[in-house]
């Protein structure tokens, strides 16, 4: 009993950092690991009028299945920092001209029919204006930070102070930009029924909404392993060099 009430009290996203095989659970709940992270267990269980014991016995099934998962805690802050630049912002910079067509693309073709369509396409693009300058602020100016501090404690040498300051100035603003997409994804998700496509939809439609679908995964991890593991991190590092 006092682990179960232990784990009910643990937030979100320290479950899925200890093993992203739980973002699995957390979704089919439709429980936001990433943005929400810091929530508790209980918090989200009580809003969600869903079982708390129902669900930590889905996470414990899954936990006890294959090991066979990255463990992104264990990985020096200068190496998931170039993991989250190479896999998630490519991936972001990759596949936001091929949506924003295939969206252009809908509205002309289906658009009478479907007007969601048009918000749809509204908050993907400027979805995809922030995610550019978002990812940008992250490689000009906040990873090579981190990137420094990282290289700093494995050479047992001094940093120098941040021009802006600390880590948790940029932190903070990163986050609430991460939440600015949260939300809007989440509207996504609404607008086109978790990404089911109407029984008229052609092809582009099916392959348009299997992309949202699959980007919005990318983006809740790529969320996750900043808000959860890499931003934590980064501020327990600075804090070693009593900055």
């Amino acid at each position: 009993m006092e682990t179960l009430n232990k784990d009910l009290h643990r937030q979100v996203g320290q479950f899925v950092a200890d093993d992203f095989r739980t973002a699995a659970v957390f979704n089919k709940y439709g429980i936001d690991f990433c943005c929400k992270g810091h929530k508790t267990v209980e918090a989200v269980c009580d809003k969600k009028g869903i079982d708390g014991n129902t669900l930590l016995d889905e996470l414990q099934e899954v936990l006890k299945t294959s090991t066979d998962t990255l463990d992104y805690k264990s990985w020096p802050l200068d190496v998931l920092a170039d993991h989250i630049e190479k896999k998630h912002h490519r991936y972001v910079e990759e596949k936001i001209p091929v949506l924003r067509q295939f969206l252009d693309k809908l509205c002309k073709v289906h658009g009478e029919r479907h007007p969601e369509l048009f918000k749809i396409n509204q908050l993907f693009t400027a979805s995809a204006g922030e995610l550019a300058l978002h990812m940008k602020k992250e490689e000009l100016i906040l990873f090579p930070y981190i990137k420094k501090m990282a290289e700093a404690k494995l050479e047992q040498s001094e940093v120098q102070p941040p021009e802006f300051g600390t880590v948790e100035r940029p932190i903070a603003m990163m986050m609430q930009e991460h939440d600015n997409e949260g939300n809007r994804f989440a509207r996504i998700a609404e607008l086109t029924n978790h990404y089911n496509p109407p029984a008229d939809g052609c092809t582009t439609y099916r392959v348009a909404y299997a992309m949202l679908d699959e980007f919005e995964q990318d983006l809740h991890l790529h969320i996750h392993l900043e808000n959860n593991i890499l931003f934590p991190k980064a501020v327990i590092l600075e804090q070693q060099f009593g900055q």
